[in-house]
């Protein structure tokens, strides 16, 4: 069992044993046939990744690194926020007919503000920052953006990361760590999708900045499974598991914006079946 597999597994039975349910509550997501999408959910959920130790990819059922990756690079390289400038489609849902999801995700990372070193967003702050002022408490990003969210066609959930670098006795390189907070999750059809997503990202940003991946924090505020999920996710956390897979990242590339998702794989990935057909809450 890797690493992966058991928080995934203990979060899942804590979820299921000790949440509470939003039945008959007034809540916003419906379910393709137009009735409500209920849930039960966890406050406060915090699991703690060693990117030195393994990559965090469950073995229960694969998660796509290709697919994750390119969707992080949509927005953190790309800045964008049009799905034609996706190769996946699942941001489908909420675009509109030009494609555009509007001032969310990829457009916050996008617009530029003014520091005393100049004008920049918050992408090549981050990057500014990790190389010459690696130790600042300030390298962080935010995409919950108050004054534009009536113009985002869905809010953030993955909306802030915050990097911190270490130097550990034992290591010749600094070590850069992360916590990416979010303020929902669907831990079924996205939790380990966002954990390998960010996980790549500190590799890369550790990778451009000469530096080492090291602890990846993951902070939920509302985790929750979906009442049509609880019976797959029962399903799911049963089935046995293998170790974790090795990550490779193309060691040829040092400018973050070089990178597509062909630099990524993960090598020695034995999963479980993959689950299809997953109903979603819109």
């Amino acid at each position: 069992m890797s690493l992966a597999d058991g928080i995934f597994i203990d979060m899942c039975r804590d979820i299921l044993e000790h949440g509470v349910s939003t039945q008959g509550e007034k809540v916003r997501p419906k379910w393709e046939d137009g009735t409500s999408a209920y849930t039960i959910k966890k406050f406060g959920v915090a699991n703690r990744y060693d990117l030195r130790k393994e990559f965090p990819a469950i073995t229960l059922r694969r998660t796509a690194i290709k697919s994750c990756t390119d969707e992080m690079l949509w927005i953190w390289q790309k800045k964008s926020n049009n799905i034609h400038e996706l190769h996946s489609h699942i941001w489908d849902e909420w675009a509109d007919e030009d494609g555009s999801i509007g001032k969310a995700y990829g457009y916050q990372m996008g617009v530029k503000h003014q520091y005393k070193e100049g004008m920049m967003d918050q992408v090549d702050r981050v990057i500014y920052d990790l190389k010459h002022n690696p130790f600042s408490r300030r390298i962080l990003t935010n995409l919950y953006v108050h004054q534009d969210l009536h113009e985002m066609n869905l809010y953030p959930c993955a909306y802030s990361v915050t990097f911190n670098v270490t130097q550990e006795r034992e290591s010749e390189k600094l070590v850069l760590n992360a916590v990416l907070n979010q303020r929902s999750q669907d831990i079924l059809t996205a939790n380990n999708w966002n954990v390998c997503q960010y996980a790549v990202l500190v590799h890369m940003m550790a990778q451009v900045s000469n530096m080492e991946a090291g602890e990846l924090l993951h902070v939920i505020a509302d985790a929750h499974i979906y009442d049509r999920h609880i019976p797959i996710v029962r399903d799911l956390i049963q089935r046995e598991t293998y170790p974790a897979p090795r990550f490779w990242l193309n060691p040829d590339v040092t400018d973050f914006y070089k990178f597509t998702r062909e630099d990524v794989r993960l090598e020695d990935y034995v999963t479980g079946e993959q689950i299809t057909d997953i109903p979603v809450a819109i």
